[in-house]
């Protein structure tokens, strides 16, 4: 058995690199270890599929956390734009929500993954579930084919490696790709997790668990300096914090946490409010409820379930009553809801990230082709490579864009 393209992975960068490729005439083969194609990119956006994100060029590469420059050509081959115009050749609609962020109409991911499909099939390739492949057959610094698990061997002129990086082992990432690029000789830079929740000290985080915050603002703090700071969505956890607002600080904080440096994350729960505004709405609300107790003053200002969390730590006793509150005790909630603080342990483990940071290095890898500079006909796409980005599409896109320039060039 032989073809002129092998792609090994079916996930995003697989399937569309396996599809330009068979666009080209390229007799292309998808292998996937899965039963099914795109098994990641089902669960991606909470089964809504992020597919990209509207921003500009400029602004798109500053969402870029690592190697930025090493995706140039990638992106002039094919960029949001082109992304949703491909998409939308092939019957699926997108939308533009907050941030920029570009979802499919339907909201589902499994619309992604059809018209993927549909891309592979118009274009004629072959495709073969729950089949693992072993080792590339690279012979003479040449790639030659695959060898699979079952011993089988299928020759190829090209192998393109899109197995994804560590992240959701359940899905399929295993981490095979790294094997087989540091066997063609490849270096595989420091691999640890980002967009990845975190774990915190305070263990009154189990009585806000499951609650979901939407327009706080989070920022994660070092030696006194800030790392990150935004606007948008957390959520409380059992363990700690997770979201997107969350997932984006911990590649800031994973780092300095593994180097024994204290860092905090600290949550303004009423960002659009100043001090005196904040004061000001507090003391509106106290005065309608100026007969209750302040545990029962607060419903209109927070949440149900982080009420009796703000209670306690705000040392005011529960029942006293709102018109005793001093102008103290009332300076000192507005601080703890404008700078609720926690103390972040470290990051959960790599296999609850969104993606790996780290991967073959890019040095090693041609920009405008996706091959290898060690060996012929041996292309990368995704997640693989030693670059990723911030949440909100940016990360897909990345994968549909290396995918697509190996399936151009292979």
């Amino acid at each position: 058995m032989a073809f002129d393209v092998i792609v090994i992975g079916g996930g995003p960068s697989g399937m569309m690199a396996s599809g330009i490729a068979g666009s080209r005439g390229r007799n292309t083969l998808l292998i996937e270890k899965n039963d099914r194609l795109g098994k990641k990119l089902y669960i991606t956006g909470k089964g809504r599929c992020n597919i990209t994100n509207s921003a500009e060029k400029d602004d798109f590469i500053m969402h870029i956390t690592r190697n930025p420059k090493f995706l140039y050509s990638c992106f002039n081959n094919l960029f949001n734009d082109d992304l949703i115009n491909f998409f939308s050749e092939l019957g699926l609609r997108t939308k533009v929500e907050r941030g920029g962020r570009v979802f499919p109409v339907s909201d589902k991911s499994s619309d992604v993954i059809k018209a993927l499909e549909k891309h592979m099939q118009l274009n004629n390739v072959s495709i073969k579930l729950n089949t693992s492949v072993k080792s590339i057959d690279i012979q003479d610094g040449l790639a030659e084919g695959v060898v699979l698990e079952s011993g089988e061997r299928i020759k190829s002129s090209a192998v393109i490696i899109a197995t994804g990086g560590l992240s959701y082992p359940l899905t399929g990432s295993t981490g095979d790709g790294y094997k087989f690029a540091k066997s063609a000789g490849h270096e595989i830079t420091n691999l640890k997790p980002s967009l990845v929740p975190l774990v915190v000290k305070e263990e009154y985080i189990k009585e806000i668990q499951g609650l979901s915050l939407k327009n706080v603002a989070v920022r994660a703090v070092c030696d006194g300096k800030i790392l990150f700071e935004e606007i948008g969505e957390m959520l409380f956890t059992h363990y700690g914090l997770s979201g997107p607002l969350i997932l984006s600080a911990s590649f800031y904080i994973s780092e300095r946490v593994f180097k024994n440096h204290r860092t905090f994350i600290c949550i303004d729960l009423k960002p659009g409010l100043t001090d005196d505004e904040l004061d000001k709405r507090i003391l509106r609300d106290f005065d309608m409820n100026i007969n209750k107790q302040f545990k029962n003053s607060l419903d209109d200002l927070l949440p149900k379930k982080i009420i009796p969390v703000i209670i306690k730590l705000s040392g005011i006793p529960e029942n006293k009553p709102v018109n005793q509150i001093s102008k103290e005790e009332r300076r000192a909630l507005i601080d703890l809801l404008k700078n609720m603080k926690f103390e972040s342990l470290g990051t959960r483990p790599i296999s609850e990230a969104i993606i790996t940071s780290g991967g073959i290095n890019i040095k090693e890898v041609n920009p405008r082709t996706m091959e290898s500079k060690l060996a012929e006909g041996l292309y990368f796409a995704g997640e693989v490579l030693d670059v990723d980005a911030f949440t909100g599409g940016y990360n897909l896109q990345i994968a549909f864009s290396t995918g697509y320039t190996a399936g151009l060039n292979c």
